[in-house]
């Protein structure tokens, strides 16, 4: 073969695998939510240990799927996180629907999950705004930690002999009682000493904690060196030990170990979890004025409104066995926050209406949104199973959403609570015949 044949047939070679390397990176980027000049790295089996866990970066990792409507609506928001924080943190995202092994291996369980791979690697779950300016808030905490961490527990203004957070409650002998055991709150108490090298190491991690934690669970720190008392009653034989404390009543026997890690996100998800088991099942609330309303689903990210038949069609043992089903699930669902009403069809209109419920029937269920005005609506079974599987699947970022009509909490009449009991259908008005005039046969 000539030298020009032969480059010829190398110059067809290089044009055809070319053309098959275009190919390829197009299937490649069909199910990739990123372009590929974006900050985000998009993350695989083959490369996220080397890239993530081998690395010295902190990460912020997504796990996605294409076909996830929530997914597609934070792309930009985490497209232009990733830009901003270019050369500080590093963000990637993981197609977990194609790559089930990584989404599998992290415990991912919807879509989108944010993951921080921050101090040792460990993943902490973001549960922060959707935002961009959330997301880069949040990666520049564990940024922070991280080097706070190397310097070894020390604040910019030196060593700190406590806690270096306005959060974590200073506890001593003196105000023990008072303010722990007396008290209906959860509490996280740290027993520490301030020459302990790994109480300063907990030092930072424990003031987020704090932080994040505001509001729902306690965090306290006592220093054992000097308040010996509580150090002897609760045995404290090592620094630091914590000590949990759950919500309600109290004595002084009640505490239990803690044994979560040591980041300030295995405390918080610690903490969370204890929280949960101990909070009681949400009440299912009747919507019987505005406030009811309100103080049940305000402030809820999602509210679960049912709307059962009229007593006259299912009197006291048929609705108390719906509303046995609602409370199991409430049970179940608790850990959700969310708030459960109902309303006695044709009782609340406006709310019928509003979800678009009268089409379907009674018993009717919708899960609202009060913040977004969105609501989706029960379409299956109005029974456990198919209650249950309704909200599993919005839980997991499945299924259709519509917006609330009219865009507002619709109009709410004020009514009377059910009693519990049984309803009398109306009497039907007797005709009395002794006022008739027999020989009338018109008027019979």
């Amino acid at each position: 073969m000539t030298s020009g044949a032969m480059s010829r047939v190398a110059c067809t070679i290089h044009e055809i695998m070319s053309r098959l390397l275009g190919i390829l990176l197009l299937v490649a980027g069909a199910n990739c939510m990123y372009a590929s000049n974006s900050a985000v790295v998009d993350l695989r089996p083959n490369n996220f240990d080397n890239l993530v866990l081998n690395s010295d970066h902190i990460w912020v990792v997504e796990f996605y799927a294409p076909w996830c409507g929530h997914c597609q609506q934070l792309t930009p928001e985490y497209d232009k996180a990733a830009t901003a924080l270019k050369g500080v943190v590093k963000v990637g995202a993981v197609n977990a629907d194609e790559h089930k092994s990584l989404g599998s291996k992290y415990g991912v369980r919807g879509f989108p999950t944010i993951k921080i791979f921050g101090l040792d690697k460990k993943p902490e779950d973001y549960n922060g705004p959707r935002s961009a300016a959330g997301i880069v808030d949040a990666a520049l905490n564990a940024a922070n930690q991280k080097v706070r961490k190397v310097l070894g527990g020390k604040t910019s203004g030196g060593e700190s002999k406590s806690k270096d957070s306005k959060d974590v409650i200073e506890l001593t002998d003196e105000n023990f009682d008072k303010t722990v055991l007396n008290s209906e709150d959860m509490w996280l108490v740290e027993f520490y000493a301030p020459w302990c090298g790994h109480c300063k190491n907990l030092a930072p991690e424990w003031a987020t904690a704090a932080t994040e934690l505001k509001g729902k669970i306690k965090l306290g720190a006592l220093d054992a060196t000097v308040n010996t008392l509580k150090a002897s009653k609760y045995e404290i034989k090592g620094y630091p030990t914590i000590k949990f404390f759950a919500p309600g009543k109290k004595d002084a026997d009640s505490m239990q170990d803690y044994d979560g890690g040591r980041t300030s996100g295995d405390i918080v998800n610690w903490a969370l979890e204890k929280l949960a088991e101990n909070i009681p099942a949400p009440e299912v609330v009747q919507i019987t004025s505005e406030k009811k309303l309100r103080a049940a689903c305000e402030d809820k990210p999602i509210c679960v409104v049912s709307v059962l038949p009229h007593i006259l069609d299912c009197q006291s043992d048929c609705r108390n066995g719906y509303l046995k089903t609602l409370s199991t699930l409430g049970e179940k669902y608790k850990k959700k926050m969310w708030g459960w009403v109902w309303a006695e069809a044709g009782a609340q209109p406006h709310i019928e209406d509003a979800l678009e419920i009268g089409g379907f029937g009674y018993p009717a269920l919708a899960a609202v949104n009060i913040k977004k005005m969105k609501y989706s609506l029960l379409k299956g079974s109005f029974s456990y199973d198919g209650i249950n599987e309704f909200l599993r699947d919005l839980s997991y970022g499945r299924g259709g959403t519509a917006p609330l009509k009219g865009a507002q909490l619709p109009v709410i009449i004020e009514t009377t609570p059910w009693d519990g009991k049984d309803a009398e259908p109306p009497q039907e008005e007797e005709i009395d015949l002794s006022d008739v005039n027999l020989d009338d046969k018109d008027e019979l």
